[in-house]
């Protein structure tokens, strides 16, 4: 598509700003517009599918984080306003049809990543695999529209029952083991595609946190409670409880919600924190409430490195900075280096890669700007010279990796490059 002039306008700046650096011009120009360019539909009614890349679907998680780096530009773009304003519409439509699934067909047209999933498929489900942060990101999306444009048109009768469904998606899902109607079942090999327990999952105790099935990798949780996904529904029901304050007039949604977002977080703070013997007090990946835990980090956001990313706590805080030292440690049995990169990977793809979103979050969300400059020219030099960023890539040959065409990944460097120009670090 065409991009709006708000944002050709920026890149022609970006090119003035980066002239003394061509491959990250280059780059940059590549992987900024890359959403709009290549991945974005306007559909009749006046909603916005943003499918993923290389895959036909839209995932509720990625089409958010692949559209956030624009939100800054829609306050005086009314046809940007148009594209962000129908992709939440297009969120909310989804989540109204079901709150369990990942990821959506643009149409009706029963066609799904693996048929013979025993999930409860309908015919605009790709993939029904229930990921705790599926249902944030949209949350998100619409609160820092609204807070950044002031538009409030996208806070409709939809809007509102998607909220109060989400609510209530959490909160039972607090007692799976008891009430939930949630089941997956992939007939595969890989224990990462599958919930084991019959689709159910191991069992998990109560602790005040929400469950979820799978990661944002989409591979299946070990655990059931997923520390960094509940500390991003602690964000997003604060976003609810002002929401429903504020347009809806609604105390009752608005208390339920509060309420909900003080167990959650209490619950981490009881059972998402160990002692690690030696960085500390750090925040686990997951725990069942019964005393395991598991103990790494994936690339995929949100994860144990971008905590202060999604919102839950800065950068500074003392138990996510040991966090970060572990995750960024062969501690971490998904950290890897090579040649030309090191930094998280994932069980997602083949042992040993590193994840260009992986660095990118840690360049977010480092306090050095020495460390931030370091990763943008690990980036810049293990494009494999395409132009683009990946998912996946070996840390001893870039150009052996996964997903050519991945557009959240371009907009994650994306974010990090406009952060890094406001500060003067490139």
């Amino acid at each position: 598509m065409k991009l709006p002039a708000s944002i050709e306008r920026f890149l022609d700046e970006a090119d003035a700003r980066l002239a003394d650096n061509p491959k990250l011009k280059q780059l940059f120009r590549n992987c900024f517009p890359n959403t709009l360019e290549t991945t974005t539909k306007l559909l009749d009614d006046g909603t916005t599918f943003v499918f993923t890349g290389d895959i036909p679907a839209m995932w509720l998680r990625d089409s958010t984080e692949q559209v956030r780096h624009y939100i800054p530009f829609a306050k005086e773009d009314q046809e940007l306003q148009g594209i962000i304003g129908g992709l939440i519409a297009r969120q909310m439509f989804y989540i109204n049809i079901d709150p369990y699934t990942n990821a959506f067909n643009e149409t009706a047209s029963d066609k799904h990543y693996r048929a013979t999933d025993e999930c409860g498929l309908n015919p605009w489900m790709w993939e029904r695999k229930y990921e705790l942060d599926s249902l944030c990101f949209p949350v998100q999306l619409a609160y820092s529209y609204w807070r950044e444009t002031g538009v409030d048109s996208i806070f409709d009768d939809a809007c509102y029952r998607a909220l109060s469904t989400i609510v209530q998606v959490l909160k039972t899902e607090q007692r799976h083991m008891e009430q939930s109607p949630y089941r997956f079942v992939r007939q595969t090999k890989q224990e990462t595609e599958t919930l084991q327990n019959g689709g159910l999952g191991l069992p998990v105790n109560y602790t005040g946190m929400t469950w979820s099935g799978f990661r944002p990798s989409d591979d299946a949780c070990l655990f059931g409670y997923n520390i960094p996904s509940n500390m991003f529904a602690v964000v997003i029901l604060g976003h609810i409880r002002d929401i429903a304050l504020e347009i809806y007039r609604d105390e009752r949604l608005a208390d339920r919600a509060e309420k909900l977002r003080k167990e959650i977080d209490f619950g981490i703070r009881a059972y998402g924190i160990v002692n690690h013997p030696v960085y500390g007090k750090i925040y686990a990946y997951e725990t069942d409430g019964f005393g395991n835990y598991c103990l790494m980090d994936d690339a995929g956001t949100p994860g144990l490195l971008s905590i202060p990313y999604i919102g839950y706590v800065s950068a500074e805080d003392p138990v996510y900075q040991n966090t970060r030292r572990f995750a960024l440690s062969f501690d971490n049995p998904f950290y890897f280096e090579g040649k030309f990169a090191k930094g998280i990977g994932s069980p997602h793809t083949p042992g040993g890669y590193v994840w260009h979103m992986a660095l990118s979050m840690q360049a977010l969300t480092a306090t050095d700007d020495e460390e931030v400059k370091a990763l943008i020219d690990t980036l810049i030099a293990t494009d494999a010279d395409t132009g683009y960023m990946h998912e996946g890539f070996h840390p001893d040959n870039p150009a052996d990796f996964s997903r050519e065409w991945f557009a959240w990944s371009n907009s994650l460097f994306a974010t990090l490059i406009c952060k890094a120009m406001d500060k003067g670090l490139v």
